[in-house]
């Protein structure tokens, strides 16, 4: 079941996206962070524009993914967003970020959204193959713009129309 994040998801959501912090190559954040540190951006997330999608298998929150504005306050720009996915890690290969993708994907237009991207850390094979197979295309790329552990990691834009 997908369906919206509320307010008392944000710790499992929090501690989903603290195993990619641990893994190294999903996210250029180097430190867990706490659901505290989590809560503006949460609260960003309004459900009727840029919404977090969680998706639960048998009461237990296995991914999510939200929708963020990018340029926020740049009016041109309004109808395209960034879209990240999180999965649990024992419940990775499954399909479940390719779920919650493709509900983004689908939810878009609905909520005024004509572009969407994904950034990820070159390095992040899983993704680009999750990206490409839900119609995605690289769109740019960033050398060597992070440094995890010693090692320059660069950064794909993948993006689509929807």
């Amino acid at each position: 079941m997908i369906r919206f994040a509320l307010l008392r998801d944000l710790p499992e959501v929090v501690s989903i996206y603290n195993e990619a912090v641990d893994d190294r190559f999903a996210t250029a954040d180097l430190s867990p962070v706490t659901p505290e540190q989590r809560m503006d951006w949460f609260r960003e997330h309004d459900p009727s524009t840029f919404p977090i999608y969680v998706l639960e298998e048998a009461g237990t929150m296995e991914g999510w993914c939200s929708l963020s504005a990018y340029r926020r306050g740049r009016e041109a720009l309004s109808g395209t967003a960034e879209v990240s996915y999180y999965v649990r890690r024992t419940a990775r290969g499954r399909g479940v970020g390719s779920a919650l993708v493709r509900h983004a994907v689908t939810e878009a237009p609905r909520l005024g959204k004509r572009v969407l991207f994904g950034i990820l850390l070159e390095r992040n094979t899983a993704s680009i193959r999750l990206m490409e197979r839900s119609g995605f295309s690289l769109w740019g790329r960033l050398p060597e713009v992070a440094l995890i552990d010693g090692e320059l990691v660069g950064h794909l834009y993948y993006g689509r129309r929807v």
